[in-house]
This record gives C-alpha cells, structure tokens and sequence, in this order.
C-alpha cells in the first residue's frame, strides 16, 4: 500500500532530523525510499512531484542546514499524504483518473469542458500564496532574460540552468501549495527544458517560441492564483489547454528548432488557442519584455534584500546615537534657549518614530514554528499511540526575523519532552480520571516589551524525586536540603541529564533542555518552569522583542558605567548589615527574603578604582533564575534606556563578563553586562580575582 510507504518515509525523516545520522545512513534510506514512492505511476502527479521536489531539497543536506532542509522536506512529504487522502478530489481538478498509470508524456490532454477552476485549494493559506506569487515572478524575470541569451547563444549552459531552476522550482513549490494546473504545466514545461539541458535539442526556433509562451502561460496563471486569492474564484488563461497538449508532445505539435517567422507564430498562438499570449517576436519588435497584465493591481510589497535592510537598520540606530548625543551635549543644556530645546525635542521625536519603523520592518509573525511544532505533535502522538489535540494562539505574534530560527529549536526539544515525558497513554489517562485525548497549548504575547511564548500539557506534570534523584547521582547537588521546586526543576537544564529509562529516537540522551536553555539565553531571554504532579507543565519562555535594541539598566560603577540588561533584573535593594555575611569557600552572600544569594562586586570583577566598598552604603541589583541568582553590588543607578547594541569588534576580541556595548549619550560607551556568563563564575567561586581589569572599562 501507498500509505504505508509515506509512514516510513516520515519515520526515517524523524531519524535524520534527531540528528542520529552521523554516517549519512538515514539519508541515503530516505533517499532510496522517496525515490521509489516517486515512481509509482499510480500516483498522481502532483504527488509524484511533491516527493520528487522532497528528494531534491534532501540532496541538499548538510550538518550546518539540517533543522531548515528536514523541515522543508517534512512539509512536502505532508502535503503528498494529503494529497492521496483527497484523491477523489484531485481526480477532479486533473484530467488523469484515480489509481491508474499517467497517459504518456506523447497522449492528447483529457477535455476540460470549462476553464472555471478551483484556484485555491481549502485550506490555502493566504500569507504563503502571496510569498509564493512573489517568488515566482522574480524566478521568471530571470528565466525569460536568460531565454531571449538563448536565442542569440544556444549553448550558453549558465543560461539553460538559470530557466531550469525557475521552472523546477515552481513546480515543486506549487505542488507543495496543491496548486494544480500551475504544478502540471510547470512539470510539462520543465521537461522540454530538460530536452535541452541533455543537449537533446536546442532552444531556438520553434522550442525557444513555446518556451517563451510557457513563461508566460505560468505568469498568466500567477495573475489567476491572485485573483482567486482576491476574490476565492479563478479562470484558467486562455489557450492553457491546448498550450498543455503542445508542451506534452512538441514534436507531436511541430515544434523544431527551425526559424519562427512571426506570422507563423501569431499562426500556432491561433491555433493553439493561445492568442493572448504574445510570442517572442512581438517581444522583440515591441523593444522589450510585455507589459503587466492589463487591470493587475500593483504589488503590495516590495523585495528587499536582506543585506540592504541591515544596513538601512544599522544606519537608524547610528542616527538614534547621534540625535542622542546631541540632545544630551551639555553646550546646548547651558544655552538654555526654549526654541531651540523644542526644535531638538521634534528632531528627538521623529527618530524615535524612525527607529521603531525600522525595527518593525525586521519583524516576522511566529507562524512558521508554531505550524512545525503543530506537524511535530501529530508524528509524535503517532508514534507513542497517544491521543493529543494541539491548541495554538497567538501565531501572529511578531518577533525579530533573526530570533525566529532560534526559538524553533527550542520550541521543537520543549514538544519533544512535553509529549515523551509529559502526556501519558489514553489507558494510563484513563485510569487517573483524565479524558483519553491529552492537549498541548502553546501561546504567544506581547508583554513590556517582551515576547511572552508559553507551551503547556495537561500530563502527568514533573516528578520531584525522581529528578532530585537523578541530580544527586550526577553530582550536580550533595543533597536536596533547603531547594524548592523551582530549584529542582533547574536541574532539568543541566548539559546530559536525564531522567529517561531508556533512550529512544524522541528523547533520552539529556541533551535537548540544555539546547533549549543555551539557545533563549544567547537570545538574552530566559525559560522558567510550573509544574503541578498529575495536572502538567508549564514552559515560560521570556524574549526581547528584538536584538536591534537592548532594553538596558544604566549603572555606575566607581567611574565606569554598565548595562544590565532589564529582562534579567528581578529586584533593586540597599541591604542592611544584618543581611550580609560570608561563608567560608563560599564567599559573601546577602538574604533576601529568607533567600541567601551570592554577591558579586563588580568593581572586583571588573578591576574598577574609586568604588563604593561598603554594600549598605551602595546598591544589590538581583538577577537570573531559580537557585542561581545572584546579586550585583553598584554604587548607583542611572537609569533604563532604550540603547542600540554593538559588537566588540576584532580589535577587543572576547571578554569574559560582557557581551558588547553601547554608545551612551555623552558619547562615551557603556558596556553591556553578560549576566548568565557572571552567574556561571558566582558558581564557580572564581568571581572575586581582578579577571580582565583593562578590557572591560568603558571607553571615553
């Protein structure tokens, strides 16, 4: 059976994508077993195209893109059972009849009796046509360029891949969006063009002719996949039909590499029904490529290259530091002129509004994670022979572009434990009063400042004991005196630590929480951890909403001056005598609501002269989570700001303690505090010693 065929294929994807396959092994059985199902004739073709579009993506597979090529192969081999789930339907929208062979690539089309088409198809999603319609044109701009070098060199090979690419690459990519007629005219198409790249034929004459007119036939139907989009109906162009008939069988249709005169041409577009698709002499006479099609409306968005927004970004936040330093220069506060400070007021104004629009530009909706994660359930309840329904809000969510590939690690190892360890079997949920059908809930919000990303199961929640256990016997705590659950449930994190029976291809090997923390705190954000025994978890996840701006607390230090980041601030205090000691081996602490913390000098840390040296007569400044806060002696604070991140550069290299720096507005910079990296030395007792006394001082 055809069913059981994809069910493996998923089964070996879900071994490439645990990253098991260090050999290459999975891959190449993926590889064999994709190829195979793609050769079935009795498949339609659509899916036929979706697993031959999958095989190619994988042929592309490398340690460095895994995580994206897995997913793109993920969806294709989805969207083909879907398609043989509906082949009733698809029997419909294609001319070949279900569950026989495809006719010959030389056999006449089947007779459509009306070219009033379903465009879309049910469960299009709308977002993801329009990138698609955008992709698509720019990929036939350059095909048709590459095809008119064709007519004057032939044998340019450049040329001849450029229009290959471009209609194999429509191809897969509409039968992934089960866009019908675009998949079979493109596969139609992108077979003559195959012809040509085997040096079988040449494309001049009558070939370049129909190759022309096949780009244009698949623009035509772009223009029909918009309108469909706009108004939920489409009309296939005039002449597919009989265009279809010519591409399936050139020579059947006289095409040759002979010269095309253009009244021949306007001939075949006549009798081809076609007409209305111009033919490349009247591209030539007309002096250039055709006009858009007539009544189109124009694009709603623009392509810009990524490289181009980076700087446009970088350049905002230059000005930002500019308009800042000028504000704060202390001539312009001593002139005390009123219209001039409401001038530099509106100036201040507008490049703030200036950076936010800038900085909303980078912003992309957390769509494309939630639906791998929603995939991912689906597979893995699957396999565990659980029943799950998997609730998501919030998709629309917006987070910095660059954040995106990060937290989908993240949110697939949080899914990954949620159902191995989190949701039991129907029976066991049964048993405890549960319905059968266990839910996994995964949320996204906005809250000051922040993206709030919360993943929640209704399971059977976190065992205290058994994890308190197992950080015993990995020598990660003497014993479990004096730690609160949230203490406890920290150790979940730790690099090897699990609490598994038994590993499997879903979890095991204690690696996936420590990816899951490493990748939120390189983001500068942070995950905590509600569980309730017998109700579920809950996985917090807190992320700036972007990495262009860090939302900063100002501090003095002696004469320097340092940024805490505000999402790792917890509380501010001036301590009183009582509340400090030290421990011997250990160090100084503070308690703080019956909470003994670490604290940290930062002018020891940091090698700063002139320092405030007595606690009661400075600030503590407490961050981090759980059993690893700690507090932060400062002499003051100046203040929080919005400021514009930078890199160290080359020059300064790697600094134990900071992660970059900040141009202040007297024009001085601010260097940006590595909270988790300080906390790991607080751990280690090696935070006292002068580390880095030079490297880490502002500079004026």
């Amino acid at each position: 059976m055809l069913k059981p065929s994809l069910h493996d294929i998923i089964a070996r994807l879900l071994l490439v994508d645990r990253e098991v396959d260090d050999d290459g092994a999975a891959s190449r059985e993926l590889t064999e077993l994709l190829t195979l199902v793609a050769a079935d004739a009795a498949l339609p073709e659509s899916v036929r195209a979706l697993l031959v579009a999958a095989t190619d993506r994988l042929s592309l597979l490398t340690a460095s893109n895994r995580a994206a090529i897995v997913t793109d192969v993920e969806r294709l081999v989805a969207a083909a059972q879907a398609r043989l789930e509906q082949r009733d339907r698809l029997s419909e929208m294609m001319s070949d009849a279900p569950g026989t062979p495809e006719p010959p690539v030389h056999a006449a089309p089947t007779p459509v009796t009306t070219d009033a088409w379903s465009a879309l198809p049910p469960d299009a999603d709308v977002s993801f046509l329009g990138d698609f319609v955008a992709e698509c044109r720019d990929l036939l701009e350059g095909a048709e360029a590459a095809l008119l070098q064709l007519e004057s060199k032939p044998d340019d090979v450049e040329a001849v891949n450029t229009i290959f690419r471009a209609f194999h690459t429509i191809k897969g990519t509409s039968a992934f969006l089960a866009l019908e007629h675009i998949t079979e005219f493109a596969h139609h198409a992108e077979s003559v063009l195959s012809r040509v790249r085997d040096r079988q034929i040449r494309c001049v004459g009558g070939y370049a002719e129909l190759a022309l007119r096949s780009r244009d036939m698949l623009s035509a139907l772009l223009d029909a996949t918009e309108l469909a989009m706009a108004t939920g109906a489409g009309v296939l162009p005039d002449g597919y039909h009989a265009l279809l008939a010519v591409v399936r069988d050139p020579d059947a249709a006289g095409v040759s590499e002979a010269p095309v005169r253009r009244e021949q041409a306007a001939r075949l577009a006549d009798a081809s029904g076609a007409a209305a698709v111009p033919s490349a002499a009247s591209r030539l006479q007309d002096g250039g490529i055709r006009a858009a099609t007539a009544g189109a409306q124009p694009d709603a968005s623009v392509r810009v290259p990524t490289d181009r927004l980076d700087r446009l970004i970088e350049m905002v936040g230059e000005l930002v530091i500019a308009q800042s330093m000028i504000s704060q220069d202390p001539v312009i506060e001593l002139l005390g002129h009123a219209d001039l400070g409401r001038k530099i007021a509106h100036a201040d104004k507008i490049v703030r509004e200036l950076q936010d629009l800038s900085i909303a530009m980078r912003m992309v909706p957390l769509k494309a994670p939630f639906q791998k994660v929603a995939r991912l359930v689906r597979d893995l309840a699957a396999k565990g022979g659980k029943q799950v329904a998997f609730v998501a809000m919030g998709e629309e969510t917006e987070i910095d572009r660059y954040m995106v590939d990060f937290i989908s690690d993240p949110l697939v190892h949080l899914i990954r434990n949620a159902m191995d360890h989190g949701i039991e079997t129907p029976a066991e949920r049964v048993a405890t009063g549960k319905p059968a059908c266990g839910t996994v809930r995964l949320t996204a919000r906005h809250a000051s400042g922040n993206v709030l990303v919360e993943l929640s199961d209704d399971g059977r929640g976190l065992d205290r004991e058994r994890i308190l256990r197992k950080a015993i016997q990995n020598g990660l705590v003497a014993s479990g005196e004096g730690l609160s659950d949230r203490d406890v449930y920290e150790f979940i994190f730790a690099p090897g630590f699990s609490t598994a029976d038994q590993v499997t291809d879903v979890s095991g090997r204690g690696v996936g929480m420590d990816v899951v923390r490493r990748n939120i705190e390189a983001l500068r954000g942070r995950v905590e951890i509600r569980s309730t025994p017998g109700q579920g978890t809950t996985f917090l996840v807190t992320l700036p909403l972007t990495l262009a701006v860090t939302d900063g607390m100002i501090v003095r230090v002696g004469t320097e001056r340092y940024i805490i980041p505000t999402i790792s601030i917890h509380v501010s205090f001036r301590p009183e005598h009582a509340m400090l000691s030290t421990i011997a081996g250990t160090g100084e602490v503070v308690m703080l609501r019956n909470e003994v913390m670490p604290l940290v000098r930062l002018h020891r840390v940091f090698g700063v002269l002139h320092a405030v040296q007595d606690p009661t007569k400075a600030l503590l400044i407490v961050v981090g989570d759980g059993s690893q806060r700690t507090a932060l002696l400062v002499d003051e604070l100046q203040g929080q700001h919005q400021l514009v991140a930078k890199s160290l550069g080359d020059g300064i290299g790697r600094v134990s303690g900071i992660s970059g720096g900040a141009i202040l507005g007297d024009g001085r910079v601010g260097l940006i505090l590595d909270v988790n990296e300080l906390l790991a030395l607080s751990r280690d007792g090696d935070i006292g010693r002068d580390h880095f006394p030079a490297a880490a001082r502002a500079v004026a």
